[in-house]
């Protein structure tokens, strides 16, 4: 499959802006999650199985939902993707409560690869953020109008994948080359599958809404206790969305970190598992919706390790009209996407004397 550029070139479903690895960075591939999950394929010797793992994969054809209207793909060898996690209670998700009015986009992460594949910057959007949302159309086909001074999560609720890309679009200027997202429960069962991820927690986190109870000291978590942390809020920093996503953060640079030790190419068994959780943890764009696309995708980004993630939430302050609400800081924000728009890293002003939710460094 081949999607068209605004400029009307085609490109290869897998390929985006990225550019040829060298082979001998064809390491244990990581493709960076966020609310969690950082999906883990890679290598080779997949092929028995490809009909049986792209059976769990259903994806949503976003270029077709949008159309035309969007900001210009730029061929500049790097990469953007948004990653959202799902707070939906459908499933097997009702152990974490019911539905209030609909899914919307529990976490939400825009993850920019640079030209090289050798390095990334992930930009968290709290949920709670006020925007300017786009008109969108719902499941059912019908428009729905813009609005100001819209809750983030909302883009999610009421025109899922394609209006959550439509608002990041909107807010950022520059157009996503895929989306993926994750649910709960995968979430859960991916982590388990990896056999867990090791942090360490400078004090106690004890959350009865996460069901989380940790000593100071390290930890090798579950998936429970995962899924836990990275849903923590009020019970760490300030007890707002932002320390949550601090929480979110470092424990992705865990995750990558663990994913990149546990030697899946050697071990066929623990490869297929990981396969298998992932597919199932994730809904992909069209243009990733089988292993083989997964596959080609994952290993242009194999090369990435957590200390080459660079890890910021949007530049954000505590909204004058509403404490419990977030809104972005236009100038420091404008840095951040100009930033990634051009491929240039983040500057450190971008980030400086924000909104930060108080919980860094309580996970490391």
């Amino acid at each position: 499959m081949t999607e068209q550029s605004k400029s009307g070139r085609a490109r290869g479903a897998g390929s985006g802006r990225r550019r040829k690895q060298p082979a001998g960075r064809r390491k244990a591939p990581i493709l960076m999650s966020g609310a969690a999950a950082i999906l883990v394929l890679g290598g080779a010797g997949l092929g028995y199985v490809y009909l049986k793992l792209d059976g769990n994969l259903q994806g949503v054809d976003i270029n077709a939902q949008l159309g035309d209207k969007r900001p210009e793909n730029v061929d500049n060898g790097s990469l953007d993707i948004l990653v959202l996690g799902s707070d939906s209670r459908s499933g097997d998700n009702r152990a974490y409560g019911e539905d209030e009015g609909g899914a919307r986009s529990d976490t939400a992460m825009v993850v920019h690869v640079y030209e090289g594949h050798k390095k990334a910057s992930v930009v968290s959007i709290p949920r709670d953020t006020l925007v300017t949302r786009p008109s969108c159309t719902d499941a059912q086909g019908a428009a729905v109008p813009g609005e100001r001074r819209a809750m983030f999560n909302t883009a999610y609720e009421i025109g899922g994948p394609a209006c959550a890309v439509k608002t990041v679009e909107s807010m950022s200027g520059i157009r996503m080359d895929h989306y993926i997202e994750v649910d709960f429960t995968g979430f859960k069962k991916l982590i388990d599958e990896l056999g867990g991820v090791e942090i360490t927690t400078t004090q106690a986190i004890k959350d009865s809404k996460s069901h989380l109870d940790l000593a100071p000291g390290t930890h090798t978590l579950d998936g429970e206790q995962s899924l836990g942390l990275v849903r923590t809020r009020k019970s760490v920093g300030d007890g707002s969305d932002l320390g949550r996503i601090q929480l979110q953060q470092a424990f992705m640079k865990a995750f990558i970190d663990q994913v990149r030790s546990v030697g899946v190419l050697t071990n066929p068994a623990k490869l297929y598992g990981l396969a298998d959780a992932a597919t199932k943890a994730i809904t992909p764009d069209s243009e990733l919706d089988s292993v083989q696309k997964l596959m080609g995708f994952a290993k242009g980004l194999s090369g990435i390790g957590a200390g080459n993630v660079h890890m910021v939430t949007l530049p954000v302050e505590y909204d004058p009209r509403d404490p419990n609400r977030v809104v972005p800081l236009e100038a420091q924000s404008r840095q951040v996407w100009k930033a990634l728009e051009g491929d240039l890293p983040i500057p450190a002003s971008a980030t400086k004397d924000t909104a930060t939710g108080k919980a860094d460094g309580l996970v490391r």
